[in-house]
């Protein structure tokens, strides 16, 4: 057992565990944080996605090492002052969920993708590798153009911004 510190949606945590764990089932068993979802455990759906630093990670892959001293925000912590993320925004417009199991990860995925490229191109998508098996990939890639236009102040088609 090691002490770790970090900071996990903005709260400053001091943290007894094992230290080679990974990130994602701390977060899940320790703190009930339960947005952030298995999927694979080898780092290749998605679902697990999280913000490290402020860039997407994904918490399966990464031990609690890794993160000490570090940054992290899971769905948990995307809204801010009460306020919905404008993807998660775009997310509800565009009715994307169906089983909505890795729509958490999607979400993060998303808001990584637009912080890094904030004019974003239909293109650009294409760094999006999460996986769905619902198969709602394009109101998935749907609800992330509406998001970069929310952010941007583009107006949205319908009158919405």
């Amino acid at each position: 057992m090691s002490k770790i510190s970090l900071i996990i949606n903005g709260v400053r945590r001091e943290l007894e565990g094992d230290a080679t764990q990974p990130l994602l089932w701390f977060l899940r068993d320790n703190l009930r944080l339960t947005g952030t979802k298995y999927g694979c455990g080898v780092g290749q759906c998605g679902a697990c996605t999280v913000h490290i630093d402020g860039r997407a990670a994904r918490a399966c892959s990464v031990t609690m090492a890794n993160v000490a001293g570090r940054r992290v925000t899971t769905i948990e912590g995307l809204e801010s002052n009460g306020n919905l993320h404008p993807v998660q925004e775009a997310w509800i417009a565009a009715d994307v969920p169906q089983c909505g199991y890795c729509q958490a990860g999607q979400i993060m995925t998303a808001v990584d993708l637009l912080k890094r490229i904030p004019q974003l191109r239909e293109a650009d998508l294409a760094q999006v590798t999460n996986l769905c098996r619902c198969g709602t990939h394009v109101r998935i890639k749907a609800a992330i153009m509406d998001a970069a236009k929310r952010m941007s102040g583009t107006p949205i088609a319908g009158g919405k911004s």
